[in-house]
């Protein structure tokens, strides 16, 4: 059996250009090569997005979970390319068969679920699952692009 790597917070910010407010992901495990990886998303009142969605009523963006599930691959992707510290950008290309089935709320844990679809050079597509207490709050399939600088090429 092999040994599943994993990302602490200080290799996820050495593979991903993300930081304070739009870092999404505290941590990443069971990362699988390039094939799947569980990223770890731990969901606080503190976090800006929760003050104007919605007062009173805080529910973390959708579209921020479906970021949180795209950094997450990025992390699985660096973490088996050995990208740290190569100033690796990251943009989407598409999300598509996007669905939204519970809420996230301060104080949840994320669990983000990903899995490569195709990949291997600049071009990646991933499907990806959030879950929270093991039911489904989003899913979708997404298609990135990742950007080295020639110098770490």
């Amino acid at each position: 059996m092999t040994e599943l790597a994993s990302a602490d917070i200080q290799l996820i910010q050495a593979i991903l250009p993300h930081r304070y407010p739009f870092l999404l992901v505290d941590r990443v495990e069971d990362i699988d090569g390039v094939k799947s990886a569980r990223g770890i998303k731990n969901v606080t009142m503190n976090e800006p997005h929760f003050q104007g969605h919605f007062p009173g009523t805080p529910i973390m963006p959708g579209v921020t979970i479906i970021e949180a599930l795209a950094q997450t691959a990025a992390v699985m992707v660096g973490v088996t390319h050995n990208l740290a510290d190569t100033n690796m950008l990251i943009y989407f290309m598409s999300i598509d068969k996007c669905k939204f089935r519970r809420k996230v709320l301060p104080g949840d844990v994320l669990e983000l679920h990903v899995e490569t679809l195709r990949g291997g050079s600049k071009i990646w597509k991933f499907k990806g699952r959030g879950l929270v207490n093991g039911e489904m709050a989003a899913e979708a399939e997404f298609t990135a692009m990742m950007d080295l600088p020639e110098t770490a090429k």
